[in-house]
Formats: C-alpha cells, structure tokens, sequence
C-alpha cells in the first residue's frame, strides 16, 4: 500500500452537547460549523451541515463518526463521512472539558477512516478511494492531516 497526501482540513466545531449515558458510554454531539481543506488537488470550504456523534468509551476512547459536506473552490459538492478513534489523555480532556490546550499530530491515537460521495465529474475519482485522517485538537477545532490509501 501506498498513501498519498490528499490535503489537510480544518473543521470549526461547536462546543460538545452531551445526549447522556448510554448502555454504549456517553453520546456527545458536536456540530460542524464550517472551515476549510487545503491540498495540491482539493481545496475548499467545509459547509456547516454536518457533525460529530462520537461515543465516549469506558476505556478511555472516544469513537468518531462524523458526517461532513465540503464545498471545492470551483464548486463541487463532496459528502465526506468517516468513522475513528482517539484515546482520550490529559490534553484532550482538558480541550473537550475546559477549551484548554492543543494538540499536535501524533500527540495521540486518533485515527479516522474517510469515504467519499460527489456526483461532480471532476471529482468521481474521489469515489473510489479509501483514505485515512490523523488528527490533532484544539478548541472548537478539529483537524486532519488526510491521505488516500493506493493499492500498489
């Protein structure tokens, strides 16, 4: 396998909303209020329609899934969904708890599994790929450094 750096986003996200304990762990909700990606071949907006129904573990983990609508510079619509986990340490508990602190890449596990859907022809070849998001936290931020996975 081979990856490839499709490019790195930065996503502006409100402040948690906690659904409860579940029987799972607890639900918390954080909607997506915008920002953008920036690559050699994409580059864009991210729209405010989408959000993160991530699941606090008892383990320690929070498991992402996220439903997000990025819009190109020129125009084409992509629907991003992509599901992860990240173990949850100090500094990202004090970010999601406080709005304290950021993280860097690598500071932590925090892996995500990206798809892409667009019926925009420029971008079909976003249909077929896999990739995958490393991620790092900030206050109402969320970002990632996103890489297509090839089959070599």
């Amino acid at each position: 396998m081979r990856l490839e750096h499709l490019f790195e986003i930065f996503i502006d996200i409100k402040p948690i909303l906690s659904v409860g304990m579940t029987t799972a762990g607890e639900r918390v909700v954080a909607d997506l209020t915008g920002g953008h990606f920036e690559g050699e071949k994409l580059n864009g907006t991210v729209r405010a329609s989408g959000a993160d129904w991530a699941l606090i573990c008892n383990d320690g983990t929070l498991k992402i899934d996220v439903r997000a609508v990025l819009e190109t510079n020129d125009g084409a619509v992509i629907y991003m969904p992509y599901r992860g986990r990240m173990v949850v340490n100090d500094t990202i508990s004090n970010i999601l708890e406080k709005g304290e602190g950021e993280t860097q890449y690598g500071d932590t596990y925090w892996i995500t599994q990206i798809q892409f859907e667009t019926g925009d022809e420029r971008y079909a070849w976003l249909n077929s790929l896999m990739a995958i998001g490393e991620g790092r936290l900030a206050p109402h931020k969320a970002m990632y450094k996103v890489s297509a996975i090839h089959k070599d």
